[in-house]
């Protein structure tokens, strides 16, 4: 799991079938204290997130798939979760 902000959406004109009414999402992979972290990546958007958001993504390709409930899709990163806070260190 990693966290990400999203920056931005991406549009595509043709999906394949597993992607359909699916959201896709550029995303900054972040630290734990919300400093870039790594290089963007695209992700599929399961929790309708939106640009701003701080967000949970899966970077492997089975268990985005079994989120997607789509077994042979061609995927590899997948937002599960809007982050509502983050506690570190004296904060925790």
């Amino acid at each position: 799991m990693t966290l990400g902000r999203v920056t931005g959406t991406v549009v595509s004109t043709m999906k394949i079938p597993d992607l359909r009414g699916r959201k896709l999402l550029l995303v900054q992979p972040l630290d734990p204290y919300g400093n870039p972290a790594g290089r963007t990546v695209i992700a599929c958007d399961t929790v309708q997130a939106g640009e701003g958001d701080t967000v949970m993504l899966i970077d492997e390709g089975n268990s985005s798939r079994q989120i997607l409930g789509a077994p042979k899709a061609a995927v590899r990163t997948t937002i599960f979760a809007i982050v509502d806070q983050i506690r570190t260190g004296k904060d925790a």
